[in-house]
């Protein structure tokens, strides 16, 4: 685990929503222990009482018991002081106060228990255009009821699916992932800051040492597809889908299908990397019958040049490679081993773990009509004399794991919430 930071300055943080992130979420941060209190909002009664609160706390089928996580299988509980009255407990020495009676971010209290910084993780209130007081929530609401600071952990999405999604960003709000473009975030300018998606944390990680090395221009075309584990949003068993319900694969069971879905990655990686937007990108999703471990395949096109060194599977690992001795933080990480997704789970801040083993490339020649180009009338083929052209073009495909719960997402995230507060 963590060294301890032990430098929060007094900062308690507010966490909303107590699901996979935010439970998650508080694992890291009494282990980290760099904010001084934490205060979690559930919004609503849990089990027969507040000793079952602790009790989830406690334990977990991914990840095991939480003092064998902080401290080793030999540790004891590290779970002490449950006060019912108010309604608070020391988590490894930190007290973490549940508050168990509001839903709507409005009504939580957060001035009256002192927090200033508040990490959403309730995947409700995605929408920053929303009003604090919109009947059905906002995440503007965490900033009336005292917060100055809202860290949102999943991407905008703005509800009116006509808006122009960069352009209809209101101005103090920003989408960042650590180590890309974590410094646009602007203490004096943003309250709501957008932590991204666990998947286009490492589709990022993934893209961005490829630009650096070859540009954007010479990226033809880019697809993904992130064969991705299963999440709180799919179901159990079958279940008969609600009124309006468009997508009817996340009613069916997650237990035994392999089930097709969306994803936001590649629209949201527009916002971490401008570059992107010059590229054409498709992002697809699988859902997978396992509870952490994430896989994306990236495929590349890549218009070869014709003098120097042709793009091949050693120069895009070596350029990997390269990167992650670079990357002090350990966020893009390279192996050469032969992995199985269970092995990626809980390796500290992976955003992506390159699999080198499985780079692969191959060259040919495209041949492109002039007469389907536009610009190129009768008169100009007439004079080159040729009807056709050929181009080298290279495709590439790319691997990438990440543990799309505690060991990629949830620590990098915490690494955006304590950045944050240093800067309150």
């Amino acid at each position: 685990m963590d060294k301890v930071d032990n430098n929060g300055k007094g900062i308690k943080l507010g966490i909303n929503g107590f699901g996979r992130i935010g439970k998650l979420s508080v694992w890291h941060h009494v282990g980290r222990k760099y904010f001084d209190e934490i205060v979690v909002n559930i919004g609503r009664e849990a089990g027969t009482g507040f000793a079952d609160i602790a009790h989830y706390v406690e334990r977990d089928s991914t990840y095991g018991r939480l003092e064998s996580f902080l401290h080793g299988q030999t540790a004891q509980s590290v779970i002490s002081n449950i006060d019912e009255k108010s309604g608070s407990i020391h988590i490894n020495g930190v007290k973490v106060t549940f508050l168990r009676q509001n839903r709507n971010p409005r009504d939580i209290d957060w001035r009256a228990h002192g927090v200033r910084l508040v990490l959403d993780t309730s995947g409700r209130f995605l929408d920053p255009t929303l009003a604090y007081d919109h009947p059905k929530g906002s995440c503007r609401g965490h900033l009336e009821a005292g917060a100055e600071k809202v860290v949102v952990s999943a991407p905008f999405k703005i509800k009116d699916i006509g808006a122009d999604m960069e352009n209809a960003m209101p101005k103090d709000t920003v989408t960042t992932v650590m180590g890309i473009n974590e410094n646009d975030y602007d203490p004096k300018k943003h309250k709501i800051i957008s932590n991204a998606s666990c998947s286009t944390t490492c589709l990022a990680h993934m893209m961005k040492p490829l630009l650096n090395a070859f540009g954007y221009k010479r990226i033809l075309s880019a697809s993904m597809a992130t064969v991705h584990a299963a999440t709180g949003s799919q179901k159990v068993l079958d279940r008969l889908p609600k009124s309006g319900t468009r997508d009817l694969r996340k009613n069916r069971s997650i237990l035994n299908n392999i089930i097709l879905t969306t994803t936001g990655a590649a629209q949201a990686l527009r916002l971490v990397i401008p570059e992107i937007k010059q590229i054409g990108f498709i992002a697809e999703s699988v859902r997978i019958p396992t509870l952490t471990g994430s896989l994306i395949i990236l495929v590349l096109s890549f218009q070869e040049e014709l003098q120097g060194t042709s793009i091949r599977r050693e120069v895009l690992n070596n350029i990997y490679e390269q990167a992650a001795r670079e990357d002090s933080r350990g966020y893009l990480n390279y192996s050469n081993c032969q992995n199985v997704s269970g092995d990626i789970i809980g390796i500290p801040r992976a955003a992506t773990i390159i699999e080198a083993h499985e780079t692969h490339t191959r060259t040919a020649e495209l041949s492109i009509d002039l007469h389907n180009v536009p610009g190129f009338t009768d008169e100009v083929i007439k004079i080159i004399k040729k009807n056709f052209i050929k181009i080298p073009v290279t495709q590439a495909v790319i691997y990438g794991w990440y543990d799309n719960e505690m060991g990629s997402y949830v620590n990098i995230l915490g690494d955006r919430t304590v950045s944050i507060a240093e800067n309150m």
